[in-house]
C-alpha cells in the first residue's frame, strides 16, 4: 500500500514513544504493524498512512475513531483534540487523551514491555505519581486532573514572528490560547508574549514564583546574555541553579525523586564510610539526596560536563565535608577513574554507592561496564527513557548487578514520558 492510503486498525497495544499498535491483513493472519498515535488500546480507529517504506512496520495518522475507548477523555488541551486542524494541534500533550490512570497503566506497560523484550528481565514494576513534601513536612500531590505541573516550558519563534510550541511531531510553530500543561504563571507570562528573532523562548518559575523570560534568538552570540542564577528549594535545602540550566521541570519532580533516591539508599544500606560518586549530577540533587543519608562526613563526588552547573554542585554539596564537584563528560571521568584508581581508593568504592541520572539515551554500554568494574557496594539508576533503561540493566546484570524492582513514576502528565528509580546490588 501506499502512503496516503486509508485503513481500518484495531489498536491492539502501546508502543514506546507514545505511539500505539496495530496490525493491518486479512482475519487470522500475524499481519502488518502499523504504529499511529492520538489512539489507544481497544479502539477501532480508520487511519490515514503516512510511511509505507518500511517491510517491517508502516506508520500512520487517526483521521476517525470508529470504535471509542471507555478511556477516552475530552483532550486535556482542546487545541489538540484530533478534530482540530492538523496545523492548529500543539504538541507535548500526545496522552491527553486518555483517563489519567490510564496512562499511568499503558506507561507502566511500557517499561514492563522494555525490560523483558530489549534487557530479557522479569522484574516487578509499580507506577506511582509525584508527590513532595513542603517545609513544614505534609504531602503536596500532583493535581488530579494531571495539569499545572511544568515550571519550565520553551516555546518558539518562527520566522513570520509566531510565538508558541512546536506542532504534533513537527517543527512548525504553533500559536495557542493556554498552556494547561504550565503552571498559572508561566501560562499567563507565555500569553503575553509577542514576537521577537527567530529562535527559542524558555519561561522558568523557580520557587519565588516569579516567572523569567529567556530569549535564546537563533542568531545570538555565545555569551550574549549573561546566566542569572536562581534558587530551588527541596525538603527545605536550598539549590543555587542558572534560570536556562537543568533542573526538573514537573513542580513536584525534584522532591519526588529526592524521597525515591534516599528509599533506594537506605534499601541497599549506604555505607557511610564509602567513596559515593554522583554521575550527571548537575547542581547536585541526588547527591544531596545521598549524603541526607549518609550523614556530613560523606565523601560525595559529583561529575557533571556543564562547568556551571558544575560551579552551583559545589556551593549546593558544601555542607558535606567530603564533597567535590568535578566538571567532566561522566563517561570519560569514569573511565580514567577506572584506569587510575589505587588500591586505597578501589577499597572505599567497593563500599560505596554510585548514583547516575543518565541523559534519554542512557549511560551506554561501555559506560555501565566501566561503572560495575569499580566494583561499588550499589548502584542507584535513575532513568528516563524505559528503553535506554533496559539496555543499561541488562549490561548491569551481566556484570554482576542486580535489581529487585524498578519504580517508575509519573512526572510527565499527559505525555508518554515517563521516570524510574532502580536500585542494584552485588
Amino acid at each position: 500500500m501506499d502512503a496516503g492510503q486509508q485503513i481500518d486498525l484495531e489498536i491492539t497495544d502501546v508502543a514506546h514513544g507514545g505511539v500505539f499498535v496495530g496490525r493491518h491483513g486479512e482475519p487470522g493472519e500475524r499481519g502488518r504493524v502499523v504504529f499511529v498515535p492520538d489512539t489507544m488500546p481497544g479502539e477501532r480507529v480508520r487511519v490515514r498512512l503516512t510511511d509505507t517504506r518500511k517491510s517491517s512496520f508502516w506508520r500512520g495518522e487517526v483521521v476517525e475513531v470508529l470504535e471509542a475507548s471507555p478511556h477516552r477523555r475530552p483532550h486535556i488541551w482542546p487545541q489538540a483534540e484530533l478534530t482540530a486542524l492538523d496545523e492548529d494541534r500543539p504538541g507535548g500533550a500526545d496522552f491527553g487523551h486518555i483517563d489519567l490512570a490510564e496512562q499511568r497503566r499503558l506507561k507502566l506497560r511500557v517499561v514492563e514491555d522494555a525490560l523483558a523484550r530489549i534487557g530479557r528481565l522479569s522484574l516487578p514494576v509499580t507506577m506511582e505519581e509525584a508527590a513532595g513534601l513542603a517545609d513544614d513536612g505534609t504531602r503536596l500531590p500532583e493535581r488530579a486532573d494531571g495539569t499545572r505541573w511544568r515550571t519550565r516550558v520553551s516555546l518558539h519563534v518562527d520566522d513570520a514572528g509566531r510565538v508558541g510550541p512546536f506542532g504534533a511531531r513537527s517543527h512548525r510553530v504553533v500559536t495557542v490560547t493556554d498552556l494547561p500543561l504550565a503552571t498559572e504563571a508561566v501560562a499567563r507570562a507565555a500569553d503575553e508574549l509577542t514576537g521577537g528573532r527567530p529562535g527559542r523562548i524558555d519561561l522558568v518559575q523557580p520557587v519565588d514564583g516569579r516567572v523569567r523570560v529567556i530569549a535564546r534568538p537563533d542568531d545570538a552570540r555565545r555569551g550574549d546574555v549573561a546566566p542569572e542564577t536562581v534558587v530551588e528549594r527541596v525538603a527545605g535545602r536550598e539549590f543555587r541553579v542558572d534560570a536556562s540550566g537543568f533542573w526538573q521541570v514537573h513542580r513536584l519532580a525534584a522532591a519526588t525523586l529526592t524521597s525515591m533516591v534516599q528509599d533506594a539508599a537506605r534499601a541497599v544500606g549506604a555505607d557511610a564510610d564509602g567513596w559515593h560518586l554522583d554521575l550527571y549530577g548537575g547542581v547536585g540533587l541526588l547527591g544531596a539526596a545521598l549524603g541526607d543519608v549518609l550523614g556530613a562526613g560523606a565523601r560525595i563526588t559529583s561529575v557533571e560536563s556543564d562547568p556551571r552547573a558544575t560551579e552551583h554542585a559545589g556551593r549546593n554539596l558544601a555542607e558535606w565535608v567530603g564533597a567535590r564537584a568535578e566538571t567532566g563528560r561522566a563517561e570519560r571521568w569514569v573511565a580514567q577513574l577506572a584506569a587510575n584508581a589505587g588500591a586505597g581508593e578501589r577499597e572505599r568504592l567497593g563500599r560505596g554507592t554510585i548514583v547516575l541520572d543518565p541523559p534519554r539515551a542512557g549511560a551506554g554500554q561501555a559506560t555501565a561496564r566501566t561503572i560495575a568494574s569499580l566494583e561499588p557496594a550499589s548502584i542507584i539508576y535513575v532513568a528516563c527513557d524505559p528503553v535506554a533503561l533496559a539496555r543499561d540493566l541488562a549490561v548491569f546484570r551481566e556484570a554482576g548487578y542486580e535489581a529487585a524492582s524498578v519504580r517508575a513514576v509519573d512526572l510527565f502528565p499527559h505525555s508518554h514520558h515517563v521516570e524510574a528509580v532502580v536500585a542494584l546490588t552485588r
